[in-house]
Formats: C-alpha cells, sequence, structure tokens
C-alpha cells in the first residue's frame, strides 16, 4: 500500500504531543543547541509558503542535533503587540486582543500540522503581562541608566497609521509599514540613547558570524565617520553678532572653499540671526519646509532655499560667508549646519548653480589640473592635493585635514570628532495596542518611574481604542486609567499614554524562553549563562537592521548591569531566501496570486479576451494577495512533502519562485522511501551497499550542518534510487528511514514502526559513517592543456602520472589542441589535475 500521509500525520502529530517528545532537558550534561526562529507576528491572514521555509530549516536542524546527542533549546512564541494587530482590529471591529488570540490559535494550529519540533512549554506572547511585566523592567533599567529620556522633538509622522516613527522605520521618506510619505511634527517623545551605544554596535559586528550584507547595512546605518566640528562665527553688524555655527565635516581640507553656511529650517539660531527685512521670507519658508518629508527635502535635484539677511565669518581665511536657510539640511542629523563647498559637494553645487553663489576649487587631483563643477565630486583624501588653499596649499587631503584642525583647535574653533549617522531611537507611539510605559507624571515630583512591585501596568480594557490624529495617544482619553497616585509623594498625578513600539517585544525575547515561567526575575542569570549566545538564529532578510540593532542594543545594556554574560545575543545568523510568487492586477486593479501552472493558464485566457493584464513575480506578502496557505499544500500532498519542497527549491539563502508541480517530485521520492523499507528487494549476500550507505550519511549530515539541505535531499534520492532498484539491507533500511526523518519525521516515525521499532525514530542516536568507506576508489580529473582545461578522465585515486597521461592523450578533445604541436612539459598534482604544456 503507498504511504498514506492523512492518516499518519495526525497520529504521529499526536504522540509527540503526549510524550511531549520535544521538551528541553532543564539538567543535563549533554553539549546544548540554541535553535532559534525570528518569532512571528500574528496576524488574521495566518501563514504563507514563505514562512515555513525558514521554520522548515530550523526544525530539520534541531532534529538532526538532537540525533547527534544535543540538548536542543527549539522554542516559538509571538510578537504580537503593534500596528498590524491594533489595524487589523480597527478594521474588523472587534478587540486586539480578540483579534489577536484568534490569530496565535490559528497560526500554532498550521505550526503543528507541519510537525514543527517546537518545545511548546517554553512559548511566550508579548502581549502577556507576565511577559510586559519584564518588558517594562528593562525598560525602567534603560531609565535608570539615563538612557531613556522625554523630549519634544520633531519626528517622523505617519499619517495613515497616526503615529511617530522611529528614524529607521522610514524608507525614502514613507513609512516603512504602509508606504504613506511622512509627515514632520514636534510631539513629546520617550527616547532611547542608543547613540550612547554607536561605538559598541559597531566594533562588535567583527567576529559575528553573519551574511555580509547584513553586515554592511548594519555598519552603514550606524555610520561612523571620523571628522571635525569646525566653529563658524556670525559677524558683526548681523543679527546675533558673535553666535557660533557649529558644523561637522570629514571634509575639513575643504574649508577654504566654504563659500556659504547652510542651517536647517528647525535651527533654534534661525529666530536669532534673521534680519528684519528677511523675517517674513523666511518665515514662510520654515512653514512650508514643515510639512515635507525628508525624502522630498532630500531631492538633490530640486533645490529651495532663502537668505537669512546674515553673515558669518570663514574661520581659516576669515572671510565673508552669508548664511543661508535649506530644507536639505535636517536638524536630526549632524549639528544641524553645514559649511557649504560647491566645488566639491554635489548638494551644495546644486544649490549654489539655483542661488548664483560663489563655486572655488580648492582641491585637485595629484598631479593634475583643479577642476570645478559636475567633475569636481571627490571624496579620497589620499588622492587629491590642496589649491587655492594658502598656506596649505599643497598638502594632500589627510595631511590638509590634519593641519587645519590642528591650526584652528588652538584658538577652540576646531576639534577632531567621531560623528554617527545613527540617532536616538524614537521609542513612543501614539497607539493603543502597545506596552504602557512605566512611568508617571506628578506635578510636585515631576517624571517618576513606576515601582517594580507596581508592575506591570496593563492596557485599560475599553470598546474604543481608534486613535484620534491629534498626536495623542487614545490611552489619554480614559481618565480612570490616566489618572492615578505618585509613587513617591502620594498626590494626584497622570500616567504616560504613549506605548512602547512593537520593537519592544521583540528585543529579548530569546531570553525569555530560557526560562519562561520565573515569576522573580525575567530570566535567571545560571540559566543564561548555560545557554546563550543563541546558536543558530534564522529569519527575513527585511530585519537586517531594526530588530538585530534594537536587541543587541537592549543585550548591551542588559550586559552592562551584568544580567547577560555575553556581548552580543546571536553569534550565527542566516536569512531564509525570499520565496516567490506570481500575481497580477486585474482590470479593477485589484491583486490575484497563481501558482506557475495557473499563472500561465490564466495569463493566455486574458489574452484571449483582450484584457490588460499587469504581473509580476515577487515575495509572498499579504498586501499583493499572491501569498499560498500551508494548509492547501498540506491538504493535497501533506506536510512532509510541504517540507521537503521547501527545503528543496534551491539554496536556503537564495530566493526561488513557489511552483507546484514540482511539488509531485518530492511525493514520488517520499513513496520510494515507503517502498524502500515497505517492500524490500534482496540486494544478495553480503553489504553491497556499504560505500553508498557511509557516503550518504555523511553527506546528509553535513549538508544539514551547513544548511545546504537541497543537496541533502539530493543525496537522499539518489540513495533509494539504488535501494528500489537493486535492494536494501535492513542497515539500508534503518539508516534511510534516520536520515529522511528529519526532513520528513512523519513518514520517517511510520517507517521506524514499520521495521520493528516501538520507539520514536526522532529519539534515535543518529547513524555513524566510517570515513574510509565515504572515498571514491575512482576519482574525475581535468585535463589541461597550457594551462586551460579541456576534458576530465576517471581514473583510479592514487593513479601514476603515465596511467593519466596515457588516458587524457585518448580524448578526442585533447589531441584536437595537440594535433601540430609538441609536448615541452607535463605538470602533474596526484589525484587532482593533469597540465599538458605544448608549443
Amino acid at each position: 500500500m503507498p504511504y498514506d500521509p492523512r492518516s499518519a500525520e495526525p497520529k504521529w502529530q499526536a504522540r509527540w504531543a503526549a510524550e511531549n517528545a520535544f521538551a528541553t532537558e532543564d539538567d543535563s550534561s549533554k553539549p546544548r543547541a540554541y535553535i532559534l526562529d525570528m518569532f512571528p507576528y500574528p496576524s488574521g491572514a495566518g501563514l504563507h509558503v514563505g514562512h515555513c521555509e525558514g521554520y522548515t530549516a530550523t526544525d530539520v536542524l534541531a532534529r538532526y542535533k538532537r540525533a547527534r546527542g544535543f540538548n536542543v533549546l527549539h522554542p516559538m512564541g509571538w510578537d504580537a503587540f503593534g500596528l498590524p494587530a491594533e489595524n487589523y482590529a480597527i478594521l474588523h471591529g472587534i478587540h486586539p486582543r480578540v483579534t489577536t488570540a484568534t490569530a496565535i490559535a490559528n497560526f500554532k494550529r498550521q505550526i503543528n500540522a507541519v510537525g514543527f519540533s517546537y518545545d511548546w512549554s517554553r512559548e511566550v506572547n508579548t502581549t502577556d503581562p507576565t511577559y510586559v511585566r519584564w518588558t517594562q523592567w528593562i525598560f525602567l533599567k534603560l531609565y535608570e541608566k539615563g538612557l531613556a529620556y522625554e523630549a519634544t522633538v520633531p519626528i517622523n509622522w505617519c499619517p495613515k497609521d497616526r503615529t511617530g516613527l522611529a528614524n529607521e522605520e522610514v524608507k525614502q521618506g514613507c513609512c516603512d509599514r504602509c508606504g504613506t510619505p511622512v509627515e514632520r511634527r514636534d510631539l513629546r517623545q520617550w527616547i532611547l540613547k542608543i547613540t550612547d551605544y554607536a561605538d559598541r554596535l559597531l566594533a562588535d559586528l567583527d567576529g559575528l558570524d553573519w551574511p555580509e550584507g547584513t553586515l554592511t547595512m548594519q555598519r552603514e546605518w550606524i555610520g561612523r565617520s571620523e571628522g571635525a566640528e569646525i566653529t563658524f562665527s556670525v559677524r558683526e553688524g548681523s543679527p546675533g553678532a558673535g553666535e557660533p555655527i557649529v558644523v561637522f565635516t570629514t571634509r575639513a581640507d575643504t574649508l577654504y572653499g566654504a563659500t556659504y553656511v547652510v542651517l536647517a529650517p528647525e535651527h533654534p539660531l534661525v529666530v536669532r540671526l534673521t534680519t528684519p527685512a528677511q523675517r517674513s521670507a523666511v518665515d514662510a519658508y520654515v512653514e512650508t519646509a514643515k510639512n515635507k518629508s525628508d525624502r522630498e527635502r532630500g531631492d538633490v535635484k530640486s533645490k529651495t532655499g532663502v537668505f537669512t539677511g546674515a553673515f558669518a565669518t570663514n574661520p581659516i581665511h576669515g572671510g565673508e560667508v552669508p548664511i543661508w536657510i535649506a530644507d536639505y539640511v535636517l536638524w536630526g542629523y549632524g549639528t544641524g549646519a553645514i559649511m557649504a563647498v560647491p566645488a566639491h559637494d554635489q548638494r551644495d553645487f546644486e544649490f549654489a548653480r539655483a542661488f548664483d553663489l560663489p563655486i572655488v576649487d580648492v582641491i585637485s587631483p595629484k598631479n593634475g589640473e583643479p577642476v570645478s563643477g559636475d567633475a569636481a565630486f571627490t571624496d579620497t583624501d589620499d588622492r587629491v592635493v590642496m589649491v587655492n588653499s594658502g598656506e596649505h596649499t599643497g598638502l594632500d587631503g589627510a595631511a590638509g585635514k590634519r593641519a587645519i584642525v590642528q591650526k584652528l583647535a588652538a584658538t577652540s574653533r576646531a576639534r577632531f570628532k567621531v560623528g554617527y549617522k545613527l540617532r536616538d531611537w524614537v521609542f513612543s507611539r501614539q497607539r493603543y495596542w502597545g506596552e504602557p510605559i512605566p512611568i508617571v507624571h506628578c506635578a510636585k515630583c515631576g517624571v517618576v518611574p513606576v515601582p517594580d512591585a507596581q508592575l506591570p501596568i496593563t492596557l485599560p480594557d475599553v470598546d474604543r481604542y481608534e486613535t484620534s490624529g491629534t498626536g495623542e495617544s487614545p490611552l489619554a482619553t480614559i481618565d480612570a486609567w490616566v489618572n492615578t497616585a505618585c509613587p513617591t509623594c502620594g498626590g494626584a498625578a497622570r500616567r504616560e499614554t504613549n506605548t512602547m513600539p512593537q520593537w519592544a517585544g521583540s528585543c529579548w525575547y530569546y531570553l525569555r524562553f530560557l526560562d519562561p515561567k520565573n515569576d522573580r526575575e525575567p530570566f535567571s542569570r545560571e540559566i543564561e549563562k548555560r545557554w546563550m549566545p543563541v546558536g543558530m538564529y534564522i529569519g527575513g532578510a527585511e530585519h537586517a537592521v531594526l530588530h538585530l540593532l534594537y536587541a543587541r542594543f537592549w543585550h548591551k545594556v542588559l550586559f552592562d548591569f551584568g544580567y547577560v554574560s555575553t556581548k552580543e545575543p546571536f553569534i550565527v545568523l542566516r536569512h531564509q531566501g525570499t520565496v516567490l510568487s506570481y500575481a497580477h492586477r486585474d482590470a479593477k486593479d485589484a491583486w490575484h496570486a497563481y501558482d506557475d501552472i495557473e499563472y500561465r493558464d490564466n495569463n493566455a485566457h486574458l489574452k484571449s479576451t483582450g484584457e490588460k493584464l499587469t504581473t509580476t513575480v515577487e515575495k509572498m506578502a499579504k498586501s499583493r494577495l499572491n501569498v499560498i496557505s500551508p494548509d492547501d499544500v498540506i491538504a493535497m500532498h501533506g506536510a512532509d512533502a510541504l517540507r521537503l519542497y521547501e527545503l528543496f527549491m534551491g539554496d536556503f539563502e537564495q530566493p526561488k519562485p513557489w511552483d507546484t508541480r514540482a511539488i509531485i517530485g518530492v511525493v514520488r521520492f517520499l513513496q520510494n522511501v515507503w517502498k524502500a523499507v515497505e517492500e524490500p528487494k534482496s540486494p544478495g549476500d553480503g553489504d553491497p551497499h556499504a560505500k553508498l550507505r557511509h557516503k550518504t550519511i555523511r553527506a546528509v549530515g553535513e549538508r544539514i550542518d551547513g544548511l545546504k539541505f537541497n543537496t541533502g535531499i539530493s543525496a537522499l534520492m539518489e540513495y533509494v534510487s539504488v535501494l528500489n532498484a537493486k535492494g536494501a539491507t535492513r542497515a539500508d533500511q534503518e539508516a534511510l528511514v534516520q536520515l529522511v526523518a528529519p526532513y520528513a519525521p512523519h513518514l520517517g516515525e511510520e517507517a521506524w514502526e514499520r521495521l520493528g521499532h516501538t520507539t520514536l525514530v526522532c529519539k534515535a542516536t543518529w547513524p555513524t559513517f566510517d570515513a574510509a568507506l565515504t572515498i571514491d576508489d575512482t576519482i574525475t580529473m581535468p585535463v589541461q592543456v597550457s594551462g586551460k582545461t579541456r576534458g576530465t578522465v576517471e581514473v583510479a585515486r592514487g593513479a601514476s602520472e603515465a596511467t593519466v597521461k596515457d588516458a587524457a592523450l585518448q580524448l578526442e578533445v585533447v589531441q584536437k589542441f595537440l594535433a601540430g604541436k609538441t609536448i615541452r612539459r607535463v605538470i602533474f598534482v596526484p589525484d587532482r589535475m593533469l597540465n599538458l604544456v605544448v608549443s
């Protein structure tokens, strides 16, 4: 009878649950393996097959490690606070607590249906009061260390989600979540001083086993640059005379070419140094700039600005430079003021051309002539020489920087400084569905942290929680919750009404998994030392900046307090490749998803009707309605087929398209495995497949360790093909089932039982191999003619030069390249290659 996943899969899932088969051993002398997924936020739409790729990979690795004798920690939980959950609840008119619980139940059902081996006794939910308590406790530790502060600042405001956004949540001027162009608003915020950790966040990237692209994104976001702060002074005769204007520059060697200064519209000096004649023009410009997004303000091609009427002094030569206001300078970056060098900076060049400002060449390529305009935008200081720079003319860029800063430092007009692109983390959200910030505001005592004994501060259970759009959280209107007693003086006080961002709960969940039932502390320090750091962390590349940066920051704070024992939380990180699917947009601008077969059939039909068709092959996303549910695949082919196909599509870390037709191939493979167990053929006397068996054991194990799952499955396919063609010994059958079990655990258990075992295959020890039997007797050697490979020969391992040469000379392709030529030299590397050098 063929293998029937519909009956086998529920059977083994029930037994795993009944026997608590995947529980982590608390007290064990085994080596430990902490294998972690980036936990999901549970949405109403449920999982799609793109999510399942990463979860399947960690599950195969966890099952393999258990079989290899490791005590494995493989937990799962829910990142359940935040905008996605709240917006879904508002859309459907149901409380987010209800919709979140429903979504979690559905996610958990789907995860169990795929057969993932999570230790559910360690499940965490970021909205659970027992979890919120410790998230708030960590915030108070940040506050205690002076890393959480309150300020009214211009922030990124999403008019659609009606909340503030951190800089990291804005991409090209738009909300990273919904794509709406952001606005700038001055709001009271709680902010975390992540900049205090910029150097450590950068330095500690060294030594991490992460994808190079992710490391690069982290480094670029932190954006360390070595430069100098230089002080220009407002000239006598201008309003605000003597006021210092501090700029940061990485190119002090271009100071002689600074022909004007630009302030951000939000700069506090704007009010003090604008002349009466320019007041109305400046005020109008500042008001317009407030309504522009950073994306609009950063447009290189369309520069706008206004002259203040005031002038400053260039500190290196004493010359007069005008002071302008322009929105391409951002108050949140650097000092909010720049020295403009239009000959050698493209933004300044465009602005100078627009307003007819001077352009002076002050650096030139070494051994070259000074150039200006578009050809002069160079920033390589060791390959340029200073020109038109007074006493510093002739110095190269690096020497010029040092000389200029040292000269100005003598009169306190310059100092060397390290700058960062990284900005402090705007931590407030003006929404309901998030962790309340554990602060109260007292007229007498000021800002007062909530005592630990009063945690957690939970959300009030209300019927309406929509945002007003005024910049306040909906919590601000709930007087019964807001009004409270001051923990210090006992007088009347008000609770903080802003909530934490979704990132808060995901900053430390990997630590709560270690000790999720602890009600005395967030986790035991002894248990933390036992498990940390995470040994393998797998998740989407979309978290390459935000989640990873924030979690590393919190971890380092906890390290400084002595709560964790490692500087970094995640030593090894991998991103699964994006799963792509087809979609088309119909005449009503609605998106529809199709797998490969459906897409082609539908495309042909639409073309025949003349309907306009927009087609994409892109990442699965609920917003594009191009997702494929694991439920549908399991109903048709079973969970093991889904798991195998997820990892057989291609290299784990590369993008790959979903093609439903290809699942049939892994379905046939599963039936062939069952056939090799249920209907064994006698292979004859002895152990004829010993070498192949040992090679397969070695290959499958090494490829799981290296996350090369697709080639591991290929090795299994080759093995089972031989067994079904020539017959399998008992040793072959047992090894085959154990090797298949991490990939297809339900089939593995059913086949293990078929072989007469009463214990679970997931508890069995991984088969061993004899290294000597994994070495091929014959090898394929490349044959080169004058250094270029022209063919290959199959020879016995250890074959002599004469034997390999004789075989090579029999190849027609080699004879072709030897025709009319003489072999002058033979280069032979045993078991590696043969090179015939000719002339």
